[in-house]
């Protein structure tokens, strides 16, 4: 069955065109990320807006870029990226707090104030050994070798 859910994310990036930013985050992801056509909206209430559509993974979002800020990004959405292994780990947080910033637990921020959590797949059993709730809570980036 086909999601009918879609997550639409509204960048505000002053002197910023959608293309850049589409172009950030294809650089990290790669051949998973795939950018349909950018709409150019013209001027509106927020200034000039464009809107397309990308897959990440296979999952598609909206995502809409204005020139004044509406909204932004806060902690109350996130995406989580379930890595392989540690290289991948580093791969995703690097990139991401390059421009970004460090949170905690496996948290970050990214240039656009986009939220992400950059865990290992096998999470969920390293937070099943003893003491890893102490382990993570003094951990910004996961370290799978800490556990």
């Amino acid at each position: 069955m086909q999601n009918k859910l879609i997550p639409s994310l509204w960048f505000s990036a002053t002197g910023v065109k959608l293309a850049d930013i589409m172009k950030y985050y294809s650089d990290v992801f790669g051949d998973v990320f795939e950018t349909g056509q950018i709409m150019d909206l013209g001027d509106t209430p927020s200034g000039k807006t464009e809107m397309c559509e990308v897959k990440i993974y296979g999952q598609k979002y909206s995502i809409m870029s204005t020139e004044k800020e509406q909204a932004h990004f806060n902690d109350a959405f996130a995406i989580t990226i379930e890595c392989d292994d540690q290289v991948e780990i580093d791969k995703f947080w690097n990139y991401f707090t390059k421009e970004g910033s460090e949170v905690q637990c496996g948290w970050c921020i990214d240039k656009f104030g986009l939220r992400w959590q950059i865990l290992p797949k096998n999470f969920s059993e390293l937070m099943g050994k003893s003491n890893a709730w102490n382990v993570m809570m003094g951990q910004k980036k996961i370290v799978i070798s800490e556990y």
